[in-house]
């Protein structure tokens, strides 16, 4: 899984074809989608690196913003790893090399079908991540994305993760 897909309910079918058809465009004649147990969550696998597709699909939107109707948002995942709790841990802590000395981070928790605690998860990576947690004026964000049994593990940037229709009100702004 590279990214997660979000849409509206029961417009799993649509989605899937309307990022098939993106993905192709952009480059990627095969791409991997899966429309997952649960409602308006899919999962995508690429060849394209995860950057170029969130930047091909923002210049889509500001090009062309009435063909993309049915994605809502479009979010990387670096690493993927079983949903348990030193996993996780790991994942984030791998990735943490991203954040500057004198940065900060948030912790985000999506979870989906997961007896893992968010309050948990967020000591167990805080515990591996030196820098300062600050909630209001963060630097980087450490998204955990739990769906069943895997997890996808982000450090990413606010930017770094696509939504439509934030993107749709900006460029009619």
């Amino acid at each position: 899984m590279d990214l997660i897909v979000t849409c509206a309910r029961h417009f799993e079918d649509e989605t899937k074809e309307e990022i098939a058809s993106i993905l192709k465009e952009i480059g990627d004649a095969g791409p991997q989608i899966v429309i997952t147990s649960f409602s308006g969550i899919l999962t995508v696998k690429t060849t394209l690196s995860h950057t170029d597709v969130i930047k091909k699909i923002r210049e889509k939107l500001e090009d062309e913003p009435w063909t993309i109707r049915y994605t809502m948002r479009v979010i990387p995942m670096f690493d993927v790893v079983e949903c348990n709790l030193d996993s996780i841990a790991d994942a984030a802590a791998a990735q943490s090399q991203k954040i500057k000395q004198d940065e900060t981070y948030r912790i985000t928790i999506e979870k989906r079908d997961s007896d893992i605690s968010s309050a948990e998860i967020i000591t167990r990576v805080a515990d591996r991540i030196k820098n300062k947690v600050s909630l209001q004026k963060y630097d980087w964000v450490v998204l955990v994305e739990t769906i069943g049994t895997i997890c996808g593990v982000s450090i990413l940037k606010d930017d770094e993760v696509l939504s439509v229709e934030r993107t749709k009100r900006g460029s009619m702004e």
